[in-house]
């Protein structure tokens, strides 16, 4: 008799699945066109020529400009579709008997399940024929300033938004801590030798751009709270347009540009050596 719960049952049955695992692999390798992308737009803004959003929507309006374009969006909806269903499959499977751990664990997987839909849902949008705003600021920078005022507008609106600045940074430093301790080696199968080694370097690089991109991010929600100035707060493309004000910004951003390319290589190790 199979005392399992439904759920668990469902879960298990979604990551026997081959045609399933072929599908979470291929969300992984759209994850790696998006960074590449991304990367290549952060890149274009250090040297002064990039005009295009440097976040996930911006990547979209690339991929739903070129040849084929709605066909590679619904393959990128499809994919993350997959990715995230794999990512709650796991938080749903018990594999940890510490309780602590457990809880830890779920949080961890439905976390990024949530982040892979909602990429997921802006593929959708534009592979039904949306498109950003053609204004300076991009949907997700108009997003968090209109998610910021209508959190500063209400009852302790402003502890509100400072711990949600902060859980976006903390969340930032986790991918950084991930990259300079080599952890997320431990979700793969990777070979030996030099593609052993290439495939560590572009994850340290990439987790700590990809890290410090978002914990930017985190710092904007932070300072937007505390100066009552919700358009400060921004997504991705506002964070890596806020490290190019720095002195020597064009030079840091052409890091962290490089760094997210590194990442989007990195994805396509990921897909084909994570442990599914």
């Amino acid at each position: 008799m199979n005392s399992q719960h439904p759920a668990t049952s469902a879960a298990n049955a979604a990551q026997d699945s081959r045609t399933f695992r072929v599908l979470a692999r291929v969300g992984y390798v759209v994850l790696g066109i998006l960074h590449l992308l991304i990367g290549g737009i952060a890149i274009s803004i250090a040297t002064g020529s990039g005009g295009e959003n440097a976040d996930q929507g911006g990547a979209m309006e690339q991929i739903q400009q070129s040849p084929a374009g709605v066909v590679l969006l619904w393959l990128i909806v499809l994919g993350l579709l997959a990715l995230a269903v794999w990512q709650i499959a796991e938080a749903v499977i018990e594999r940890d008997p510490d309780a602590k751990s457990k809880w830890a664990h779920r949080v961890k997987f439905l976390g990024t399940a949530a982040a892979y839909l909602a990429i997921g849902a802006t593929a959708l949008v534009y592979a039904l024929g949306g498109q950003s705003q053609s204004s300076e600021s991009s949907q997700s920078s108009e997003s968090s300033q209109s998610f910021s005022a209508t959190l500063l507008a209400a009852p302790a609106g402003v502890a509100l938004l400072v711990l949600v600045g902060l859980i976006v940074a903390a969340i930032g430093i986790a991918f950084i801590v991930r990259g300079i301790t080599r952890a997320f080696m431990k979700n793969l199968s990777a070979p030996g030798g030099a593609a052993r080694s290439g495939i560590v370097a572009f994850g340290v690089a990439g987790y700590i751009a990809k890290g410090i991109a978002v914990g930017v991010a985190g710092a904007l929600f932070v300072i937007a709270a505390l100066t009552h100035d919700p358009e400060t707060a921004g997504g991705l493309d506002s964070a890596l347009r806020a490290l190019a004000g720095l002195p020597f910004g064009a030079v840091i951003l052409w890091v962290v540009g490089a760094g997210l390319v590194l990442y989007g290589l990195f994805c396509f190790a990921r897909a084909r050596y994570a442990r599914m």
